[in-house]
């Protein structure tokens, strides 16, 4: 089955490259493995060593089918886009691997390697938004320029590099394949990085659906608006706030006696929520 998304090729999106260049008749030449070093500009940062060991295994049957793209440093050569077929083929055991060699600067160096990664689709989230974003950044196209050249609507761009909000640590989340994008990106309507946090290992350790997440992140926001400051003394609305976090999931003080006196109402939405809720409270100073 074809792949959807950059079926036009680097030339599409790239004005001024010339698509000869990128798919040359002549033979790749063969270069020793030693002799090429990978690139400070690839957008990915990380490998699943089970996918690499996968291609290891395909490339020892079939051989390298595309050829990587380099430029020649020094006495050697610079990855531009291959490093998954590099670290492959050598634990294949290969000496040397099939190159098409590329004059080109930082610049263009960059654009290829971006590019060559979002057609092949095997970026995580993270890096794809990243990726969208230095195209933006580094080479002046918009949004809506990305999306027409990728073969994927605006909105698609934009709530990818919207990823990018999310603190660090969500960042990693999704990255590492525990946090769905789709649920991330709902996390994003709570505002406050701390309560983020707090949510998305809710998330995580309760699994929760895209849908049921917006349904959790609706909760969590709706509490938070029912509580003024100008009504609740603010050391009380902390307080909710941060047993609100903890718990995940909403919680409500009832007032009697002008706050002297009242009600912690906890919400819970399943047997399994309350025995969450149970235990995250019976454990505390254990």
């Amino acid at each position: 089955m074809q792949k959807k998304g950059l079926g036009r090729g680097l030339g599409a999106l790239i004005p001024g490259v010339d698509i000869s260049r990128e798919l040359p008749e002549a033979p790749a030449l063969q270069v020793e493995t030693e002799r090429i070093v990978p690139s400070a500009l690839q957008p990915r940062r990380s490998f699943d060593d089970g996918k690499i060991d996968e291609l290891a295994a395909s490339i020892r049957e079939k051989g390298i089918l595309q050829p990587l793209l380099v430029r020649r440093r020094g006495n050697g050569y610079e990855l531009i886009a291959g490093e998954r077929r590099l670290r492959a083929a050598m634990k294949a055991g290969l000496r040397e691997v099939p190159v098409i060699i590329r004059e080109a600067g930082d610049r263009e160096a960059l654009q290829l390697a971006l590019v060559e990664n979002l057609q092949r689709e095997d970026l995580n989230p993270v890096e794809e938004a990243s990726a969208y974003r230095r195209l933006q950044q580094e080479f002046g196209l918009s949004q809506e320029e990305i999306a027409e050249k990728v073969g994927k609507s605006r909105p698609a761009i934009a709530n990818s590099v919207r990823l990018l909000l999310l603190p660090k640590e969500v960042q990693n989340e999704i990255s590492s394949g525990r946090l769905p994008a789709g649920q991330a990106r709902a996390l994003l309507g709570l505002g406050r990085e701390a309560l983020i946090l707090s949510a998305a290992r809710q998330v995580i350790a309760r699994g929760l659906s895209t849908r049921e997440t917006e349904r959790f992140v609706k909760r969590l926001t709706s509490g938070r608006r029912r509580r003024s400051p100008s009504v609740l003394d603010p050391n009380l609305l902390s307080l909710v706030e941060r047993l609100q976090q903890s718990l995940g999931t909403k919680v409500r003080l009832v007032s009697k006696a002008g706050w002297d006196k009242g009600q912690i109402e906890i919400e819970y939405y399943s047997a399994a929520d309350l025995d969450r809720i149970i235990e995250i409270m019976t454990n505390r100073g254990r």
